[in-house]
């Protein structure tokens, strides 16, 4: 295990090389923040000293380098709106974004799970079409669509729950969070199930695929004919089976919650990462999106060490050294 883990990471430090290449190169050419942060009628000496001050006068090969090398130290840089180191802007945000993602990816499981199991065993059941119908649904429906509805139904219509904002937060863990108490629930609820609806459909489908294809091997068939209860069967047998597909899909499937939770965020007024660099851009605060970026793509490096370890606990046939990057 240990081997794998040591490739892995140096596989890593190459991949976030590369991709801080490909974050430089594309920021560098959405527009100059200059024009964002200098006014139009300032004279050509300001502009350049204002140039030399936020570093924009070098190479894009040297910032790159210098931002790898400063990154090494723990810092990303300072956004050049809110003159803040831009690790401290997005790590102030990002136990909102983490709370919302967790929040979704949990409903997607308790929810998903059982439902696919369901429409696995019952294929042609009334129950099983539909919810196999819902899964269509929530892979087709936008987001940004679903939630507008939600706040128009549940928060207008009926004035049940708020229509953003994260509400009330408690202290936990050295974190706020807003899921302690029924008022911070209540403004979580609907951004968390709109993130969740695609996560949800995919798990219901994976679920029920996954019981489809195992329900028919020899070893449940033997567990039948020892006299095994059709509950346990079905509870251990088979449940254990299907989720490792399921464990594999949904931990790399919660990266891309956090990575694209920005439009939920956006929705519901939700004050995570998302938010933030939605900002980040319509501003052209060039730290504050590199610093995003490479954050996403660490957090995707972890999340699949995690899930390929995971992998082979629940699957002890799998050797890590055999699991392919």
């Amino acid at each position: 295990m240990s081997v794998f883990i040591i490739r892995r990471l140096l596989q890593s430090v190459v991949v976030i090389w590369v991709m801080s290449l490909l974050v430089f190169g594309g920021v560098y050419l959405i527009g100059d923040p200059i024009d964002m942060l200098i006014n139009p009628e300032a004279d050509q000496e300001d502009i350049d000293a204002a140039i030399r001050a936020l570093g924009l006068d070098k190479p894009i090969h040297e910032q790159d380098w210098f931002f790898l090398i400063n990154a090494l130290k723990g810092d990303l840089g300072s956004s050049f709106i809110f003159n803040e180191p831009a690790l401290q802007l997005i790590l102030a945000r990002m136990p909102a974004t983490m709370e919302l993602a967790f929040a979704a990816l949990f409903l997607s499981i308790v929810f998903g799970i059982p439902l696919g199991m369901w429409a696995g065993l019952h294929p042609d059941s009334i129950a099983g079409r539909s919810i196999m119908t819902g899964s269509i649904l929530g892979f087709s429906l936008p987001s940004f669509w679903v939630g507008i509805m939600f706040i128009m139904f549940f928060a207008v219509v009926l004035g049940v729950l708020p229509s953003g904002g994260r509400g009330e937060t408690t202290a936990f863990l050295g974190m706020q969070v807003s899921f302690l108490s029924w008022k911070g629930l209540s403004h979580i609820l609907l951004p968390a199930i709109n993130l969740a609806l695609f996560k949800l459909s995919l798990v219901i489908r994976l679920s029920r695929a996954g019981t489809q294809e195992v329900i028919h091997q020899d070893y449940i068939k033997f567990a039948r004919a020892k006299g095994v209860s059709e509950k346990r069967v079905i509870l251990v047998h088979v449940l254990k089976n299907i989720m490792i597909p399921v464990v594999t899909i949904l931990g790399l499937e919660f990266g891309s919650v956090i990575a694209f939770a920005v439009v939920t965020e956006t929705v519901f007024a939700w004050p995570g990462m998302g938010k933030l660099i939605i900002e980040s851009i319509d501003q052209l605060d060039r730290p504050v999106i590199v610093a995003y970026l490479m954050i996403i793509v660490f957090m995707f490096i972890v999340i699949n060490l995690v899930v390929d370890i995971m992998y082979s606990v629940l699957d002890p046939r799998v050797r890590l050294q055999d699991v392919k990057a």
